[in-house]
């Protein structure tokens, strides 16, 4: 095989719509400069039939009714060429970086994978379709050939060796890409195309021409021979949107975001990569005092930034454009920017795509896509600070921990299969985050299991000293006598800072009344601060039960700094 050169013809005007695929089918101009000195610098055919013509004036090309007129935008035609860059390492590790409107790939060894110059040719194609460009696809044994052919060829074009001149020679001149002065001189002398051109004696060129003769007439019959200069893979993916007018608003931003998520995803899944993060930056209206406009006005206004940013961080990577946006736009919503967006810049971190095999054995479960969509959505009714998993601090204060996101940190087959387990739990932990209550198990003497049920928060104690001892408890309404205490405890920390801790603490066995009254009361209290639902067997316990419930083993502390008594928790 030899080498593939990927054109895309009118490079500025698809790049533009690449961005606006309303536009494609239209008659397009593109304009350059500063008004009023605005001028047309390029168009495609459909413009060049309607009648426009290139340094015609803005007011000019806005007669033609027929014709979209936009401004030419380097950001669109640098990430329209990161996409071409894209579809050339999909097929090939080999890709020249030619041109801005041209690539040249390597296709050696690529038979055995991809099939026959035809089918690639075909491939490539559709692909660039994909990825928003319109290409044309020639492939030859010759470099410069490939490429010249395919700057004046329609269509999937393949050169045999040895054919080159005559597939060369019906092509305008300007195909090889000659000096503007050199052009004009073979336009006098009524050469215009590569056929004429490659008749014409050398030795009489390269005296009239110098070397620039000699190579047009190399290019000319197809002659021409160089090595490839190899371009390094990129592994950053970015896109950017100028809009020509601010938008305030959050409906028609998302649409633009959803159309740079395609865009981003598509190039994505040309490499066989997704996105771990997405980073999405604004660049903001200038504010004023009368100019303040949100995306939510419902949500409190801060002071406006020029620049506005937000992380996405996945749990799993994933290229599913959809989904993506929804996240975006629940962030958003969470958090909106304090006035209108002028441009958008949207990055992603490239990552392995995951995959994961079911078992036929095991029960279906969500999506971790899914998964993280109703975190997301949790964390927007109570705060990204409310949803997560439980996690210690780093502190010897007692019943403190903070709530973090949910990272996976296996690999891309392990965090998938965990991930689908993980989902089975979800309600589990949801309620256990509501519910506030903590269980640690330890093992006690003569290896006994016991649980450990903690008050959040604490509930004020009213403590009875008898010559030094503790001799009665009470709190919410419960009331009894101290049978046996250990302790104390005494533990202290973060003295420098405001919220200090220095308590006293205790292990008690605590004995009520014989009456119901302290049974019932035990259980309203747990009812009451840990939420939990009797079952049929509390309901109806035994008589052993309701005189177990007579005595409990409880964890008191004394706050030296509040000055007061405390019950931290129960033993079960």
């Amino acid at each position: 095989m030899g080498f593939a050169a990927i054109y895309v013809a009118d490079f500025m005007v698809q790049a533009v719509v690449r961005a606006e695929p309303g536009l494609r089918g239209c008659a397009i101009a593109l304009l350059e400069g500063t008004p009023p000195l605005r001028k047309v610098v390029a168009m495609n055919d459909a413009a060049l039939r309607a009648g426009i013509e290139l340094g015609m004036t803005e007011s000019q090309a806005e007669d033609f009714c027929a014709v979209q007129a936009r401004l030419r935008s380097p950001t669109l035609e640098k990430t329209a060429h990161a996409a071409l860059m894209d579809l050339g390492w999909s097929v090939s590790p080999r890709v020249e970086d030619t041109a801005a409107d041209t690539i040249v790939l390597d296709l050696a060894g690529l038979a055995s994978l991809l099939g026959s110059e035809e089918i690639i040719a075909e491939q490539l194609i559709e692909r660039a379709s994909l990825l928003g460009l319109a290409a044309r696809v020639t492939i030859s044994s010759n470099l410069e050939t490939a490429i010249h052919a395919a700057r004046g060829l329609t269509g999937v074009i393949l050169i045999p060796t040895g054919e080159e001149a005559k597939a060369l020679g019906g092509l305008p001149v300007h195909v090889l890409s000659p000096a503007a002065e050199t052009l004009e001189t073979l336009a006098s002398w009524g050469v215009r195309t590569c056929g004429e051109l490659a008749a014409l004696p050398v030795l009489e060129l390269s005296e009239r021409l110098g070397h620039e003769g000699v190579w047009l007439h190399e290019f000319a019959r197809g002659a021409s021979s160089r090595a490839m200069v190899l371009a390094e893979p990129d592994v950053h993916f970015e896109e950017e949107m100028e809009l020509e007018d601010a938008v305030p608003e959050l409906e028609p931003l998302s649409f633009l975001l959803g159309r740079l998520l395609d865009q981003l995803c598509s190039r994505l899944a040309a490499r066989s990569l997704a996105a771990a993060t997405i980073l999405v930056r604004f660049e903001l209206e200038p504010v004023s005092e009368n100019n303040v406009r949100s995306l939510n006005d419902s949500a409190p206004r801060k002071a406006a930034l020029p620049m506005y940013e937000k992380l996405l961080t996945l749990p799993l990577p994933s290229r599913n454009s959809k989904m993506l946006l929804k996240l975006l736009r629940l962030r958003l919503q969470a958090e909106p920017p304090q006035t209108a967006v002028l441009k958008i810049f949207m990055a992603a971190e490239p990552a392995r795509s995951r995959f994961a095999q079911g078992g036929l054995f095991l029960p279906s479960s969500p999506d971790p896509e899914k998964l993280e969509l109703t975190i997301a959505r949790l964390a927007n009714l109570v705060g990204e600070e409310n949803v997560g998993a439980p996690e210690l601090a780093d502190t010897h204060r007692r019943d403190v921990f903070q709530m973090r996101r949910f990272v996976m940190r296996q690999s891309a087959d392990e965090a998938a299969s965990k991930m689908r387990a993980a989902t089975q739990k979800v309600g589990a932990a949801l309620r256990y985050v509501v519910s506030g209550a903590e269980h640690k198990s330890f093992t006690a003497a003569h290896s006994t299991r016991m649980s450990f049920r903690v008050y959040r928060p604490s509930l004020p104690a009213r403590v009875e000293m008898r010559e030094g001892r503790l001799a009665r408890v009470s709190f919410n309404g419960v009331r009894g006598e101290v049978v046996a205490a250990s302790g104390p405890w005494r533990t202290s920390g973060d003295w420098w800072r405001e919220d200090g801790w220095e308590h006293d603490e205790w292990d008690i066995d605590v004995r009520f009344g014989w009456s119901s009254a302290p049974v019932t009361a035990v259980r309203q209290v747990l009812m009451k601060r840990q939420r939990v639902a009797l079952t049929r067997s509390d309901l109806f316990s035994s008589n052993e039960r309701e005189q177990s419930m007579q005595r409990g083993l409880y964890c008191i502390y004394y706050d030296a700094e509040r000055g007061g008594w405390f019950v931290r928790g129960m033993y079960d």
